[in-house]
């Protein structure tokens, strides 16, 4: 049945079905082998959609409208209820059982263009009709000549194409992406697909409709098939879509693979729910080789968000199984936020980080498996000066760049209209279609390569920039900058390494155990360190060779999530900065199982010593505690063969803080590090229109110069820590001499672990005194036939009450004796006045106590 299903739903994966979010609302199940999705619209009322797009077992349920219930989860409530009041019945298998995930979707505005410029701005002044070859202006000198000859040998006869100074620079020699000797070669794109995922693609335009490529497009947002632009400000997606596969022609200029497909989704233009967002990621994903994405969440130097498990899970369906198995290849902007000290690391899609759940294997936890995870390729900008633009964001997680706006110019593209022309096009939003055009022309020569495979030729054949930044010499002999990343994209470079290039083999990964650290951060100059010591073995066992991603899950707690920043050390020496301050965030959180991640630990062996460092920049009344952290690493395995493939991630994958923990290996000190500021910039020449605010905050230090990143090896450790508070979080590692054992755990828990055993322990030998003492009355008591006798009135004088009440009732010897009533143990256990051997108490009629004397 589940075959026929199957069958039944495989011919409709695209046959993308309008949502009516006023009248109805949509659930997304993950369904397992147990169940199919027709019972489970009969048993909930629902109608069936269909497959959730390219994510097998997933589907897409409708019902009648009702904003305030949720039918799935109400369900499992329910049961877990049930089952919870008749815990001693046998469970009944239910069909609830087999939803393996559910979530019913809302419509939601979170991702924005990255362009540099307002969107009034580019519209009103930056468009031109079609020039004519008359109107182009005679050759100055010999570059121009040479551009002139290079566009004559390859037949480019449109008119902005020696505008088009990031394909051919004729001023600044050089400062382009070194394109026109591939094109010379016969390497236009053929045979390549790019995907711009954005807010349409005018396939009426001159410069774009030979390459239109109509089976890999839709627009999510009206819900139709070609994804023109219909609102005023739909002009983003047309014009990095020009950037890629602009064609030869008399209308503007030229792609960088002119001779490629291109597609459009649309899906910015509207609020879209998670479930069309997963499956655009994975629209025609057999079909496209390339996902070009210039945008993300506000980059305002507060947001923090990352896209939801239905999208994670779609990108990494896309890295395993799209391009039949090779690989989608996803092109990020790293974001325009750095005049607000945004970090693309806050930025869920540019860091690309997605969590899986661990499994337990021996004393660590590791993935044995393939990581064909999803990881995008974040680019950054440059002007055409070659220097760092006030907008394009700082990163560790930033792979390269390349050019856009700066330095008193744009890039020269298509505009939507056809035959307009458009020269104010930047922001990393353009350098981004700019390398995803590149990789088009990668893939004409070797459409064998990996996702992976056109990531290490990115880092082997960037160009590293001759300009001040942070530039680190890594172990495999490049050089990286949280600027710049490895350096400019060199597309000839790129593509001729491309040629003989020998595929890398499976991704392989190790994750660290979770590491305790649970202490407060010091404010100011000095930082929190906490280490880890990865082993030999432990990435034997792993099957990793090499590194190519490094990531740092962490939780801190803080009144002020912009006083925070985040270091990572390697064994190496190489720092990636994780998270940087932001002045203007406010919130009142820190990170909750935040992922970070760095590629500037390329190519290391991973053996030694991590240091993560967390910092408290500003001293002021916020302030906050670090609790916990894991590593992961990411890289090449060594046998391929024993690589497995990876399970789909999970809504709770770093959730579990307590099973495979440890915090015998991290060794938590304070440490005195540099803290990285810089004057907020002004406004540049080249956009006077976009606002900056030049005002430094008062919480913010005052500026200083970069300064070089120091190694691991050189940190001023010191063993002091914080002083201690009233806070538990404050007490040394133990509050016990040494001999007595931490379990690992903190010293609030340490505290709880302790009192609890004195507790059991005062417990148990009440318990035991108790019955040591019923068991020696029961055996006296044997001797008299388990009866006492009434004493004699001679014999009982001394020990009579003084209420004169002096007749005692028979007791049976087997009752058990109250250990905490009245008396003391010297009463109990010593000789009578009458010489008897044990007295016993027993109660009178009103209730008082009698002395009754055993024979």
């Amino acid at each position: 049945m589940r075959f026929l299903c199957a069958l039944l739903l495989a011919g409709s994966v695209f046959a993308f079905r309008p949502r009516d979010y006023e009248t109805y609302d949509y659930y997304v199940l993950h369904l397992d082998q147990t169940v199919t999705p027709e019972k489970v619209a009969n048993h909930f009322g629902f109608a069936l959609d269909g497959q959730l797009g390219e994510l097998q077992d997933h589907y897409l349920f409708r019902a009648p409208k009702n904003q305030h219930i949720d039918l799935v989860n109400d369900a499992i409530r329910e049961l877990r209820e049930r089952r919870r009041r008749k815990r001693s019945a046998r469970w009944e298998p239910h069909i609830v059982d087999g939803v393996l995930l559910n979530q019913k979707q809302e419509l939601r505005q979170r991702l924005y263009k990255r362009e540099s410029l307002p969107v009034y701005f580019s519209s009103l002044q930056g468009s031109t009709e079609k020039l004519h070859k008359d109107e182009q202006p005679p050759p100055v000198d010999s570059a121009v000549q040479k551009g002139i000859d290079i566009a004559k040998s390859l037949g480019i006869a449109d008119p902005i194409f020696q505008d088009q100074w990031h394909l051919y620079n004729h001023i600044q020699i050089n400062n382009d992406i070194n394109v026109t000797g591939v094109w010379q070669q016969g390497i236009t794109g053929k045979n390549s697909t790019v995907c711009i995922i954005d807010d349409g693609l005018d396939l009426d335009s001159n410069d774009l409709k030979a390459n239109y490529f109509a089976e890999g497009s839709y627009d999510f947002n009206d819900q139709v098939d070609d994804p023109k632009p219909r609102l005023s400000d739909d002009r983003h997606g047309t014009r990095c879509a020009g950037e890629v596969s602009a064609v030869k022609n008399d209308v503007c200029g030229v792609g960088v693979a002119y001779d490629s497909k291109i597609a459009g989704i649309r899906i910015l233009s509207q609020p879209i729910s998670d479930a069309d967002e997963a499956i655009a990621m994975n629209y025609a994903y057999n079909k496209t080789q390339i996902y070009s994405c210039s945008w993300g969440p506000m980059d305002d130097g507060i947001a923090m968000e990352e896209p939801g498990i239905l999208i994670r899970r779609a990108m990494v369906n896309a890295v395993q199984n799209g391009r039949q198995g090779l690989g989608s290849i996803y092109v990020f902007a790293a974001g325009n936020g750095a005049a607000k000290d945004d970090n693309c690391n806050f930025d869920g899609y540019t860091n690309s980080i997605y969590r899986y759940r661990l499994f337990r294997i021996d004393d660590v936890r590791l993935y044995n498996c393939l990581l064909t995870m999803y990881r995008s390729v974040s680019v950054g900008g440059i002007g055409r000066d070659n220097k760092h633009p006030y907008y394009s964001e700082k990163c560790s997680a930033q792979l390269v760049v390349t050019y856009s706006s700066g330095a008193g110019d744009a890039i020269h593209t298509t505009d939507v209209g056809e035959n307009k022309c458009y020269d104010h096009h930047g922001g990393t939003s353009a350098a981004g279609p700019l390398v995803a055009g590149a990789y088009a022309l990668v893939l004409d020569v070797r459409p064998d390569l990996t996702w992976r495979d056109i990531q290490w030729l990115t880092v082997m054949t960037a160009l590293p920039l001759d300009q001040p930044s942070d530039w680190q010499d890594t172990s495999i002999g490049k050089r990286f900058s949280h600027q710049f990343g490895y350096g400019k994209l060199d597309t000839w470079a790129l593509v001729e390494a491309a040629k003989d290039w020998t595929k890398v083999k499976p991704q392989a990964w190790y994750f660290s155990p979770w590491l305790h650290v649970k202490h407060t951060i010091p404010q100011g100059d000095q930082g929190l360190a906490s280490n880890f010591e990865v082993t030999g073995p432990m990435l034997e066992k792993a099957n990793l060779e090499k590194i190519e991603h490094v990531t740092v899950t962490m939780n801190v707690e803080h009144t002020r999530r912009g006083d925070l920043s985040v270091e990572l050390h390697s064994p190496s020496g190489i720092v990636s900065h994780l998270a940087t301050t932001r002045r203007n965030d406010d919130t009142v959180a820190g990170y909750v199982d935040w992922t970070f991640m760095s590629v500037a630990h390329w190519g290391e062996a991973g053996i030694g010593t991590w240091t993560v460092i967390v910092k408290d920049t500003n001293v002021n009344e916020n302030n906050g505690s670090w609790t916990d952290w894991h590593l992961k690493l990411f890289g090449e395995c060594i046998r391929p063969t024993d690589q497995p493939l990876l399970p789909l991630p999970t809504e709770h994958d770093d959730d579990d803080h307590n099973a495979e923990t440890t915090s015998a290996a991290v060794s938590t000190t304070t440490v005195a590090v540099p803290t990285e500021t810089g004057e907020v910039p002004g406004n540049p020449t080249d956009h006077i229109d976009r606002p900056v605010n030049n005002k430094v905050s008062s919480s913010t230090p005052a500026p200083t110069s970069t300064p070089t990143p120091t190694p691991t090896s050189s940190l001023a450790m010191s063993t002091a820590v914080p002083a201690p508070s009233s806070t538990p979080t404050d007490l040394p590692e133990t509050f016990l001499p040494s001999p007595f054992p931490t379990f690992g755990v903190s010293k609030r828990t340490q505290i709880w672990i302790y009192g609890s055993i004195a507790l059991i322990g005062i417990f148990v030998t009440s318990l035991a005194a108790y019955f040591f003492i019923a068991r020696r009355r029961r055996l006296r008591n044997a001797r008299d036939d388990y009866e006492f006798e009434m004493l004699n009135e001679d014999d009982a004088d001394d020990n009579r009450p003084k209420n004169g009440r002096g007749v005692g009732r028979k007791k049976r010897a087997g009752e058990l004796y109250d250990a905490f009533s009245e008396g003391s143990d010297e009463e109990l256990f010593s000789d009578g006045d009458d010489g008897s051997a044990y007295r016993d108490h027993d109660l009178g009629e009103d209730g008082s106590h009698e002395r009754g004397v055993q024979r």
